[in-house]
């Protein structure tokens, strides 16, 4: 036994023998293979042959019912030249996205800076204001219907109040059945859903900046809004840098907000191009079409991933000291 371990030493610290990864050897240790083999198997069924069928249907107009016709790339020609609803959820997926981002950027930052004082309760806060995350966003829509809603809705009952006893010459808004007010409501549900999220990623970021830093700014005569601006955002750019791009690719596959709280209505004023995917998909059983659409959309999210990436060397910065 001792001399088989030793030839088998022997043979894998030789320098012209080498171990491959998927030849098979004697000596080669397959037990990782088999561990992760289940969780490959699943890779490869659910998510790895998807993708390529989609792309496959895409050339295709087909109903799931018939036999595929192949079109070629019809069904991409047709999204930007016939199709006036995919310009229209293209367009209102685009208002989403420099809405949404922007404002949870900023609100987040703002409500890291207050969890990070050091006050009693801030414990709590932190707990309180990450609930909305683990929220399923059907409770949250239905919840949010009820406060928008202009007959029997939070909002429609306090303007009523003001109405009433200030006599104050207002009328509560149809959030739900205006096009600009729905848009406003997705925005409003998706904010307070979202938002603890990236405020308890900004918040472990600021607790990673050395307290140094701060200290020697505030003897050089720095008042916090200067600290804030030289030493903060820049210590947490690398930060802000990855929750931008997981808020943009948020904002690009919205899809439970407004399909619950409005159903993409009035009209298409709330349809995203995920609803619209699924929408073409499972309503009107337009595979093809739906699969060049999403093809469509993640070449978009790729395009302005690459774009971005490229863009953080000028912003973002690093401990190394690269930039």
């Amino acid at each position: 036994m001792t001399q088989k371990l030793s030839k088998r030493t022997r043979s894998l610290s030789l320098p012209g023998r080498q171990r491959t990864l998927f030849r098979w050897r004697p000596d080669q240790q397959w037990d990782g293979y088999l561990f992760v083999l289940p969780s490959l198997a699943g890779l490869v069924v659910f998510t790895a042959f998807p993708v390529i069928f989609s792309l496959v249907i895409s050339l295709f107009d087909w109903n799931m019912i018939g036999k595929p016709r192949f079109v070629g790339f019809d069904n991409y020609a047709a999204l930007f030249t016939r199709d006036i609803i995919f310009r229209e959820v293209s367009w209102n997926t685009l208002i989403f996205l420099v809405s949404i981002v922007p404002i949870q950027m900023a609100c987040s930052i703002m409500l890291a800076l207050a969890l990070n004082l050091r006050l009693r309760g801030n414990s709590v806060f932190r707990v309180v204001y990450y609930m909305p995350v683990i929220t399923t966003i059907v409770a949250a829509a239905i919840m949010f219907q009820f406060i928008f809603d202009r007959n029997y809705g939070i909002l429609s009952s306090v303007v009523w109040n003001l109405v009433e006893r200030w006599s104050i010459p207002i009328t509560p808004p149809d959030w739900l059945n205006h096009p600009g007010w729905a848009k406003v409501a997705v925005i409003i549900l998706t904010l307070w859903k979202n938002i603890g999220f990236s405020a308890i990623v900004f918040l472990a970021a600021l607790q990673s900046i050395p307290k140094e830093l701060y200290e020697a700014a505030a003897i050089d005569g720095a008042n916090v809004w200067h600290r804030f601006w030289t030493i903060t955002l820049p210590m947490i750019s690398s930060t802000t840098f990855f929750v931008f791009i997981i808020l943009c690719i948020g904002a690009f596959q919205l899809f439970g907000e407004s399909f619950i709280l409005t159903r993409g209505g009035p009209g298409y004023a709330t349809m995203t191009i995920v609803q619209y995917i699924y929408q073409s998909a499972f309503e009107f059983f337009r595979m093809g079409r739906a699969s060049a659409v999403a093809w469509v959309l993640f070449a978009a999210v790729f395009v302005f991933t690459i774009i971005q990436w490229h863009l953080q060397r000028r912003w973002v910065y690093y401990e190394t000291g690269e930039r």
